[in-house]
């Protein structure tokens, strides 16, 4: 098949799961296509042979971005158009239920809800202000455009699948339950030898959502523990500020945005994730499939991948204290953390790896193509 991934986005868990995908189905021997911004993955997705077709769509009203996207799809003429962020979502959609996409089968992945609505998806906390529009656009609208546009939606949790059947009201039959997964090679355990305090990475963009604050807080109870933190932005300046403080200062590495994750989590002994809304984070994957143990807040689709006190443990959203028991324990505990990310690893292996995830939307396509 020619398969085709959109994309308006160029960082982010969307974008490396869009690399990722992209490059396996290229590795099944599908022609494979990327059509959006140049990102970190661009290098390697070619690499994997895939074509990647630069052009951007900067916004919503961005209709000379949008018309510069359309004409990339309608000229490749896909099998298959894989809708992978809301702007993809919403324009691709528009553009199969008009039928300008020249019957090819249409699949958006809904990557994660609105801030405003994120306590919406079970185990989420609410993490940005409600606005008016948003139940317009990201219920009423979704669930108006899906049913225009014809296609499937994958969702990489069943704490998301829940949002989309039961807030949204998708028809339950046109949502596929399909896990990110990510490359055990790529992301392979490391033979690192930890020498004084051991470190901890944080991995993601700095937004409100992910509750960087809040780990700040946490690891200034932990004296014995360095953070390295892998990321950017609109938060890097408070960020900086604050780790300049006394009880953070000289303990906290700010990283910023690094092309290859993979060579961050190898530096580490452990893994966090702070966040007060997830769906299936591609950072703990990664993470994990790295060896890594973690040490995670237990919100939307993490339940699903991490069990408690086996390959980590799980806490409350905002409980800073909570976040630094559990990052105290496994500081001091070396036997603890290489049992855990042993498990962690053989988690990933047995369901989340970049196969298993191509085998999923491999099915999902198959649906849409038949029109199901």
């Amino acid at each position: 098949m020619r398969i085709v991934q959109l994309l308006t986005l160029d960082e982010g868990g969307p974008v490396d799961h869009t690399v990722d995908l992209a490059a396996g189905l290229a590795a099944r021997g599908h022609d494979s296509h990327v059509v959006g911004p140049v990102c970190a993955g661009t290098a390697r997705a070619r690499a994997a042979g895939v074509t990647w077709h630069v052009t951007s769509m900067r916004s919503k009203r961005d209709l000379a971005g949008a018309v510069r996207l359309v004409a990339d799809l309608r000229s490749l003429r896909p099998d298959v158009v894989h809708l992978q962020d809301r702007r993809a979502g919403w324009l691709g959609r528009l553009l199969g239920g008009a039928r300008c996409l020249r019957g090819a089968a249409v699949v958006y992945t809904l990557h994660g809800v609105a801030d405003g609505l994120s306590d919406l998806v079970p185990g989420n906390a609410l993490a940005g202000r409600r606005r008016r529009r948003d139940r317009w656009y990201y219920l009423t609208g979704e669930r108006a455009v899906t049913r225009w546009g014809r296609g499937r939606v994958i969702v990489p949790s069943a704490a998301v699948a829940r949002f989309a059947t039961e807030r949204v009201g998708l028809r339950r039959e046109v949502v596929d339950v399909v896990a990110n997964g990510v490359d055990p090679v790529r992301f392979a355990p490391s033979e690192r030898v930890t020498v004084g305090p051991p470190t901890v990475v944080w991995l993601g963009v700095l937004a409100e959502v992910k509750r960087v604050g809040v780990l700040l807080d946490a690891v200034e109870q932990v004296p014995q523990l360095r953070l390295l933190i892998v990321g950017d932005g609109p938060l890097m300046g408070e960020v900086e500020r604050r780790t300049a403080h006394p009880g953070l200062a000289g303990r906290v590495e700010l990283a910023g945005r690094v092309d290859d994750p993979a060579a961050a989590l190898a530096r580490a002994d452990l893994f966090v994730l702070s966040s007060a809304a997830e769906n299936c984070p591609m950072a703990l994957l990664q993470a994990m499939a790295a060896g890594l143990a973690v040490v995670s807040t237990a919100v939307g689709g993490v339940p699903e991948v991490v069990r408690d006190g086996v390959d980590g443990l799980l806490c409350p959203v905002d409980d800073a204290a909570a976040l630094a028991r559990a990052l105290a324990d496994l500081a001091a505990d070396p036997d603890r953390r290489t049992a855990m990310g042993r498990s962690a690893r053989s988690r990933i292996l047995d369901g989340y790896t970049l196969d298993h995830c191509v085998d999923g939307v491999l099915a999902s396509y198959g649906e849409a193509r038949c029109g199901r």
